[in-house]
């Protein structure tokens, strides 16, 4: 190469790795801000950890692939108990809007009325406290201790033979964004999913699949519903209507 033409090979060289050196710092800035925006959902079946985050962007791959739409209803049984008192009324709106994110299972997070938020985090505990013959109260296993659960009681001669899938575990609130999921009868979940009011879970290999995601609720009417989608869950854990 002759000699004039070196400086300007360097510069060139110079300006290559400058540009990936630019685009790696970029390429780490935004995975971190991804990063620390998703643990701040809490657990979910990953724990809120790099490896968490890494598994977690591994099921997205594995989901991107397999395509399933978890607002379709039609992989859930017609067929069926159901415990649901009476239709579930088409929530108003429309579906709420999902994180990017596959796991923790979250929705971009919606206005709450003051008296609906205390009546929902409030829901588990006043459940079990009603009915304590049947239900037990604690953190949610499956949530990693992130929110409050209620449970069947594993001894209950009713009990449901598959609830031990989900650790006897029927509901919980989120407390990031006020969702919910719960383990409700199949013919019950289809319903709330027709109804826009949830979806199916993402994972299929970790959960039953009428465990399912509720969307929150945002004002007093909508805890309702949400109230008694809650109360199906407890019929079919169970086997008592209350």
């Amino acid at each position: 190469m002759a000699d004039h033409l070196l400086p300007l090979a360097r510069r060139a060289a110079e300006n290559k790795t400058a540009i990936a050196v630019g685009g790696a710092a970029a390429l780490l800035l935004l995975v971190t801000g991804d990063y620390w925006q998703w643990k701040s959902l809490g657990t979910g079946g990953t724990p809120p950890t790099i490896q968490g985050y890494g598994r977690m962007r591994k099921m997205g791959i594995w989901r991107l692939f397999y395509g399933d739409d978890l607002k379709d209803a039609s992989p859930l049984s017609k067929e069926g108990p159901t415990y649901l008192d009476g239709p579930v009324p088409k929530r108003e709106g429309g579906r709420a809007k999902g994180s990017r994110w596959t796991m923790p299972q979250r929705q971009i997070a919606e206005p709450i009325t003051p008296k609906a938020l205390e009546r929902l985090t409030t829901l588990m505990h006043r459940l079990s406290a009603l009915h304590p013959e049947i239900l037990s109260y604690g953190v949610s296993k499956t949530e990693g201790g992130t929110g409050h659960a209620i449970y069947a009681n594993p001894d209950l001669p009713t009990v449901n033979p598959d609830a031990h899938k989900i650790r006897y575990e029927m509901a919980h609130v989120h407390p990031s964004e006020n969702s919910l999921h719960v383990y409700v009868s199949p013919k019950d979940a289809r319903e709330v999913v027709e109804a826009e009011w949830g979806e199916r879970f993402p994972v299929s290999w970790i959960a039953p699949a009428s465990w399912i995601m509720v969307y929150a609720p945002r004002n007093e009417e909508e805890v309702d519903v949400v109230e008694r989608i809650v109360r199906a869950a407890v019929g079919w854990n169970t086997g008592v209507k209350i």
